[in-house]
């Protein structure tokens, strides 16, 4: 799928570019893993870079064709969003695919580590509000209220706002897309995602 190759090639690119100052170890499959341990503008880069990808696989989810097609950008957006080390990351809609693999989620993992491509940026008091969405001393907990509101949610009982973290309600909405079997649902829950990713876009620019 179209939306699939261009992010995997997108985020490849950023990565690409972290590989001359960043800490690097190797995984089972020998794909080399960019710890976000960076600071200053490399963070700043790897961040913008990685919201700008979430952006276009929700331009893609809110412009799919058919609910599938919504499913696999919906299905990047979120796994952009936690990493391998966080929950619900994966083969979301069962095709077969993980559609947006990636090696570093934007926040930290669920025990603190890799910390996240938002992390080195909590100075940025934007980015500790909006992305981040406060403390992360708790990681395991940080993530349990991510479930526990995505479980709570009905279309009469909206539960996203509970989360102090616009990319946590992206994730959110993505995996309402899933469980959709409306395209036009489907598109409705790009819109939101579209207002939390735009409202995370610019607390780089706080």
């Amino acid at each position: 799928m179209r939306v699939r190759r261009f992010v995997i090639l997108a985020v490849s690119a950023v990565f690409a570019v972290a590989a001359c100052t960043d800490t690097s170890t190797e995984d089972n499959t020998g794909a080399t893993e960019f710890v976000s341990t960076t600071s200053g503008e490399l963070s700043d880069s790897l961040l913008a870079e990685r919201l700008d990808v979430i952006n276009d696989a929700i331009a893609s989810w809110g412009n799919a064709a058919t609910i599938q097609e919504a499913d696999a950008a919906a299905e990047v957006a979120a796994n952009l969003v936690v990493g391998p080390d966080d929950p619900g990351y994966g083969d979301r809609n069962g095709d077969g695919i993980i559609d947006g693999a990636i090696f570093v989620g934007l926040l930290p993992g669920l025990d603190g580590t890799p910390a996240g491509l938002a992390a080195p940026l909590a100075i940025n008091k934007c980015v500790a509000a909006d992305v981040l969405g406060g403390s992360w001393i708790d990681p395991g907990e940080r993530w349990g209220e991510m479930v526990k509101a995505i479980d709570d949610w009905r279309s009469d009982h909206n539960t996203m706002p509970s989360l102090a973290s616009h990319p946590m309600r992206i994730v959110g909405w993505a995996t309402f897309t899933q469980e959709a079997d409306s395209l036009d649902l489907a598109h409705e829950y790009a819109g939101h995602a579209k207002l939390h990713i735009d409202i995370s876009r610019r607390a780089l620019d706080c």
